[in-house]
Parts: structure tokens; sequence; C-alpha cells
């Protein structure tokens, strides 16, 4: 009896086991199954229901929380934050990729990043009142990161404009005396220089191709930039082609001119230098120089008071 209870039990557990593993086969193959029907499904799908799934990340997620951050972005700069912002764009040379949406979003992330920051460089601190002005010093700082980097790009890219202009003329004066037109000698310049106002005389002439006048596409050049040299050369060309005066003597005087201010801007700086030099030498050579002077004798001095 006790082995045929045995047998029984083991029959009845090997049953079960029999049933579970069945239980379990029939469940993965309907797992797979469902993911076959669903693979299946997504390849069959017509292209309107697929094509929402089928959008980078950047579209789906990124580009409406940017749309989010904008609307922000404009309510804290202000109204005219827009046309602001496409002024500091333009005279910064409109880096790749910057647009007025992504410098008003970029403030938000800024401030946001910059508060998350704030609030972990706080806990070195321990008055509150620190704690508050470090998150409010450091937030601000994010939300005005876009704009800084704007205004430091534009200056840059104005120095520069400011260095080759000279230059420049004198190429645009040589090709003009020796005949060539001034859109020819603007290509000229275009083709055969590097930086930022060759980019611009690219553009003139680009603008100048799909149809705006020669004035207007310079004017157009004397508004994207903060330089009085090249404003003032843009107004002269301007009234040149209005009253018909001679181009190439009106890029004579201009080339002169471009010449004495570049030699008054040395003379400015060289005169400069040794007002700039006066904070090193007194905070950093002086102190030195004390100390190696009246060192020996303070230390002297110490020893002939002391009695050694």
């Amino acid at each position: 009896m006790t082995m045929l209870f045995v047998m029984g039990a083991l029959l009845v557990f090997v049953s079960l086991g029999l049933v579970a593993s069945a239980l379990r086969g029939t469940t993965t193959a309907t797992g797979v199954a469902r993911s076959l029907e669903l693979i299946e499904a997504m390849t069959t799908a017509p292209k309107e229901l697929t094509r929402e799934l089928e959008k980078p990340f950047g579209e789906r997620v990124l580009a409406p929380l940017q749309n989010r951050f904008v609307g922000l972005g404009r309510r804290l700069s202000g109204a005219d934050s827009a046309d602001r912002i496409r002024r500091k764009l333009d005279l910064a040379g409109n880096p790749p990729g910057w647009t007025v949406e992504r410098v008003l979003s970029g403030k938000v992330l800024g401030a946001i990043g910059g508060f998350l920051g704030g609030v972990i460089f706080s806990l070195v601190f321990d008055s509150p009142t620190t704690k508050i002005v470090v998150i409010a010093g450091v937030a601000l700082a994010g939300f005005f990161a876009p704009a800084m980097y704007l205004y430091q790009k534009g200056y840059d890219r104005a120095s520069r404009l400011q260095r080759e202009l000279p230059d420049a003329i004198d190429l645009l004066t040589i090709s003009v005396e020796s005949g060539l037109g001034f859109d020819a000698a603007l290509q000229q310049v275009a083709h055969n220089t590097q930086g930022p106002l060759a980019d611009e005389f690219s553009r003139v002439l680009r603008e100048m191709q799909i149809g705006s006048s020669r004035s207007e596409a310079l004017r157009a050049l004397a508004e994207r930039t903060s330089v009085v040299e090249l404003r003032s050369f843009v107004s002269s060309m301007v009234q040149a082609d209005a009253f018909g005066i001679p181009i190439a003597n009106v890029l004579r005087v201009q080339s002169s001119e471009m010449r004495v201010k570049r030699r008054q801007r040395a003379e400015e700086k060289a005169q400069q230098v040794p007002v700039k030099m006066t904070i090193p030498l007194i905070f950093c050579i002086l102190p030195c120089l004390f100390v190696a002077v009246m060192g020996p004798a303070a230390i002297h001095m110490i020893d002939s008071f002391s009695g050694k």
C-alpha cells in the first residue's frame, strides 16, 4: 500500500509538471505570436499611422519642448525680444544653428540649469541669505548666457571686420583702377580673401543676383554691422552710385582714410599700454621688488633689536 501511495504521488507530481510545462509553452508561444503580430501590423499599417512613430526623437520630444520654452522665454524677455535677438544674430554673423527660437528656449534652459547648479553649489554655504543670492545669481547668469555669447561673437566679428576693411578697400581700389567694375571687384575680394568681410561681400553679390539693386544690397550690409568705418564706406558707395561720381576716385579717398584711421588706432593702443601695465606693476611686480630689496634689511633689523 505504501508503494502504491508513493507511486500515485509521483504520478500526480509528474502530471502537474507536464501541465505546467504545457501552460508555460502556450504562454511563451502566445507572447511570441503577439510580438510577431505586432511587428506585422506595424509593417503593414498605412504610412499615415506610422508616420508619427518614424519621426526622430528630436522632432517628437525636443521640438514640442522647445516650443513651450520659446513662449516662456518670450514672456520673460519682453515683447521686442525677437527683434533684439535677430539684431544680435546679424551682428554675430548668424552662427549656424542659431535662431531666435533657439535663443529664447536656450535662455529658459540656461535659467533652469543655472538654478539647479546654484542649488547644488549653495550647499557649501551655511547662511540662508548667501544661498538665495548664489541661486539667484547663477540662475540669472544662465538666463543671460546666450545673449552674452552672441554679444561676444558680435564683438569679435566687428573687431575682425575693422582689421580686414583697409586691406579689402585697397584690393577694391586696385581692381577698379585696373579696369574692373565695382561688382567684379567685389567678387575678386570675396574670392581671394577669407573672413567675415569676404562673407558679407559674397552676400551682397548674391542679393544683387536675385534682384536687389546695388544700393539696397549695400544698405543691408550696413544694417548687419556696427563697424563705423564699414558703414561710412557703404554710405560713400551709395552716394557715389546715386550721384554718378566715379567709383575709383571714391575708393582712392576711402583707402587713404582707412589707412590713416588704422594708424591712429595703432597709436591709440600704443598709448594705452603704460596705463594697462600699471595694475600688474602695482599688484605683482612692486611687491616682489619690495620683498627682494627690503627683506634682508628687515631681517637684519629684527636680529639687531632682538639682541642676537
